[in-house]
């Protein structure tokens, strides 16, 4: 009877443990997570109508009726151009690890190496996250739209006099050696130059806004001012896209705060609350602090306001609570309306559509607060206990991105400027750059 039991027993586990390693292997296997799939892909659906059709009408609202086309034209012909050099080499450059090691400075502390370009090795199994997973080719996506918008914010910038040839090809330069290096040593990871420093960016304040906000600062000095500015008028030609524009901006923006998350998760929803409360605190801040300097609150500076708030909170968003976002959006709201009217008109630079005076400033203002109101003895959800290092970190982040945007981008413009020109003659901006560049007007009455 033993000898029958033994021998049933080893029947048995002949019959099981292949049974039990099958299970094991499926449950160390990674498996995707369709919830936070289906946030992921949404909120990059979301990202990407930032800017188009989101950005293109803010901007083509604010510039004279004879540029509104140029000014979208660069919204799509960017988005079409940023996609396809994210896809080539931007992704690799900005996420690819090889070489890093925490702690240790080296040339792939500032720049990604090239094991992802083409996307190679992606396939619609390959999945990614910080916990639970979703297909890696939805980040590849998510990141991109990141990369469109950066550098179609600068457009605002220098709006109305650049040479749309000049254009494309500054934008080629500037996204390889500026913006795909800044996201590298963010967001990369461990032996990411800033991300060893500690620089809290959740959702972009340093990679995307301050880094296009010096860079429009840079290219409206070096192309120099609109003909005629600031004595001939060039008021907005129709606030009402304007308006619209912001509340598409506004609305698209819970993808690009809330989604970078990575995931569909209480840091999500808190991303979410901040991210309303500071924007509507940064447009009654605006609001209120044009009344009391003009007179009268007007439609295009609550619209700036909204996006001087959505600015501000990026790089907080992941970390802060409810009443520092309240904080950080005031204060954003009123910073930068001052330093979008007083501050430029003092200093007499032409940045059109206000580029740097809302998303350099903005930026700014928000990367400094965050870390202040990452901590939770200030109701933040951050790990900072020593507020005055972390605004530290946070300042060197800022002054670095400051300085490398700024000398890169200086020396870009100004080679292209001797090889091909950057700006259209007096007599196509006189006409305006719709006819001039692309032959075709906004308006055929």
């Amino acid at each position: 009877m033993t000898l029958r039991k033994f021998a049933g027993l080893g029947a048995l586990l002949s019959i099981v443990m292949p049974g039990l390693a099958m299970a094991a292997d499926e449950v160390a296997a990674p498996v995707l997570n369709s919830g936070d799939t289906a946030w992921m892909l949404t909120a990059t659906a979301l990202v990407l109508f930032m800017t188009i059709p989101g950005l293109a009408l803010f901007y083509g609202g604010m510039v004279r009726s004879k540029n509104i086309l140029s000014v979208m034209m660069q919204c799509f012909a960017i988005t079409g151009l940023i996609s396809i050099l994210w896809v080539v080499y931007g992704y690799s450059i900005a996420f690819d690890t090889t070489g890093m090691e925490q702690g240790v400075v080296n040339f792939n502390s500032f720049f990604g190496g090239l094991s992802k370009a083409f996307l190679a090795g992606v396939t619609p199994n390959s999945l990614t996250g910080p916990a639970a997973l979703f297909p890696e080719a939805v980040f590849i996506t998510f990141q991109m739209t990141f990369a469109i918008i950066t550098p179609a914010l600068i457009v605002g910038a220098f709006a109305e006099r650049m040479k749309f040839s000049a254009m494309l090809i500054f934008m080629t330069i500037w996204f390889t050696l500026v913006y795909a290096p800044i996201a590298h040593m963010v967001w990369s990871g461990n032996g990411g130059l800033m991300w060893d420093w500690g620089v809290l960016d959740f959702a972009g304040g340093t990679v995307v806004h301050i880094n296009a906000g010096v860079a429009g600062l840079v290219a409206c000095l070096v192309l120099g001012k609109r003909k005629g500015y600031p004595n001939t008028p060039m008021a907005p030609h129709n606030l009402g896209y304007t308006l619209m524009g912001a509340a598409m901006l506004w609305i698209g923006w819970f993808g690009f705060n809330a989604g970078s998350a990575a995931a569909a998760n209480g840091t999500a929803g808190m991303a979410m609350l901040v991210t309303q409360i500071a924007t509507a605190a940064a447009a009654l801040g605006w609001m209120f602090a044009e009344w009391l300097t003009h007179g009268k609150p007007s439609a295009l500076g609550i619209a700036s306001g909204v996006v001087a708030g959505l600015v501000a909170i990026t790089p907080a968003a992941g970390t802060v609570g409810p009443m520092g976002a309240l904080v950080i959006g005031l204060v954003a709201g009123v910073v930068c309306f001052f330093c979008a009217t007083s501050l430029k008109r003092k200093l007499g630079y032409d940045d059109s559509l206000d580029a740097f005076g809302v998303h350099g400033i903005g930026g700014i203002v928000g990367a400094i607060l965050t870390g202040v109101f990452a901590a939770p003895a200030l109701g933040g959800f951050g790990t900072v206990t020593d507020i005055a290092a972390q605004v530290w970190i946070q300042c060197k982040g800022v002054g670095f991105t400051v300085i490398y945007t700024a000398i890169v981008t200086f020396v870009i413009l100004k080679v292209l400027d001797m090889v091909m020109g950057l700006r259209v003659t007096e007599e196509e901006e006189a006409v305006g750059l719709d006819l001039a560049q692309h032959n075709e007007r906004g308006y055929n009455l």
